[in-house]
């Protein structure tokens, strides 16, 4: 059956208050979408970033993808890698071919009549999720709010903040900002912390010993995730599980990653990593070297595919990509309970509001 040209839409979202991490502050969110037709079928992907990857989907991969076998994404995956080799994979390319990825997935699923989760093949009904926010922007009203929707409203015992502000030059409010947060959510929740590569590689293992106080058991890029040995060094340092991978463009990344010892919980990014193609690539990889893998934003992309991994940890319920998906998307999971249970309908059982979303489309 063969693929017609994939059609590319991009949509930005305002974010509902500034938002900001220890390296970066935003005030929208854009996704790329990629619709990939065969038959009467349509298969949806996305990937976040810049309006720059609709751009580059459309011009060099959807020619590429057009009358392609629909059910061969092995050799369709191929050819958009192999294509790639002088533009550069990491970055726009990889977002690009991940959402056509992400696409293809759906597309073949709806052209069998199944739900994703079922082609895929299943390993777990539910899979857990952890709330993450807790901007560098937000007040500790603000923050105290969203934690407690998280913990005590929806019963998530797992939730993550950003630290680091600044580039690290703000440790006593970091500080304050999780003593806070361990106050919202009691004792018994796991705290989390994402330091978005803010600190220096002794800063880091100091902010870790203190972090220890707290209960913390998630520091999520406390250097550079390019800084393998600095991972390193701070993960022999300090208690908490040190997390990174959420940049990983490639497969050759995450061997890398993973060969340094700079991580004790993999993260993957299907929007980014080369789709859920290689989403299963780098769990495998992992598996292999006895890690846990955590699904990096972008939920409703990642459910079904963590429900059949053995080596999963969790998906992350990340406040910016839940509420955009939730407003594009008729579909949208409910996390009650501190887990998700996979779209039922077909493909992944997600589809787009196209005449309802208009005034946040930008090409």
């Amino acid at each position: 059956m063969e693929l017609h040209r994939p059609g590319v839409s991009v949509y930005t979202v305002p974010t509902d208050a500034p938002e900001a991490d220890g390296t970066l502050a935003w005030e929208s969110t854009t996704v790329v979408i990629a619709e990939v037709t065969a038959g009467d079928a349509t298969g949806t992907g996305w990937t976040y970033g810049p309006a720059a990857i609709g751009d580059f989907l459309s011009e060099q991969l959807a020619p590429l993808v057009e009358g392609r076998n629909a059910l061969d994404i092995p050799a369709v995956h191929d050819a958009m890698c192999h294509s790639v080799r002088d533009t550069g994979r990491p970055g726009v390319a990889a977002c690009a071919i991940s959402a056509l990825d992400i696409a293809l997935w759906d597309l073949k699923a709806r052209l069998l009549e199944l739900p994703l989760v079922r082609l895929l093949g299943a390993r777990r009904e539910r899979v857990p999720v952890y709330g993450s926010g807790g901007f560098t922007t937000y007040h500790d009203t603000h923050m105290a709010a969203q934690l407690n929707g998280w913990v005590h409203g929806q019963h998530i015992p797992r939730v993550k903040i950003r630290i680091g502000e600044g580039w690290g030059r703000e440790v006593t409010r970091d500080l304050h900002r999780v003593r806070a947060a361990r106050h919202v959510i009691g004792e018994h929740a796991e705290l989390y912390v994402d330091a978005n590569g803010a600190y220096t590689r002794k800063q880091a293992v100091r902010v870790g010993h203190a972090l220890a106080e707290y209960g913390v058991g998630w520091f999520e890029e406390p250097v550079s995730s390019d800084d393998l040995t600095g991972l390193r060094l701070v993960r022999d340092a300090v208690v908490s599980d040190v997390t990174a991978g959420a940049y990983g463009y490639d497969l050759p990344y995450f061997a890398r990653l993973i060969t340094a010892g700079a991580v004790d919980c993999l993260q993957v990014d299907a929007t980014r990593c080369g789709g859920l193609t290689d989403f299963l690539h780098a769990a495998a990889l992992a598996e292999a070297h006895g890690l846990e893998v955590s699904a990096h934003c972008a939920p409703h992309v990642h459910a079904a595919v963590a429900a059949t991994i053995p080596n999963l940890r969790h998906i992350e319920w990340s406040h910016d990509h839940v509420r955009v998906e939730d407003m594009l998307f008729d579909g949208a999971l409910d996390p009650t309970g501190g887990t998700v249970v996979p779209g039922v309908g077909l493909g992944h059982g997600l589809t787009l509001r196209t005449e309802d979303i208009t005034q946040y489309r930008v090409g």
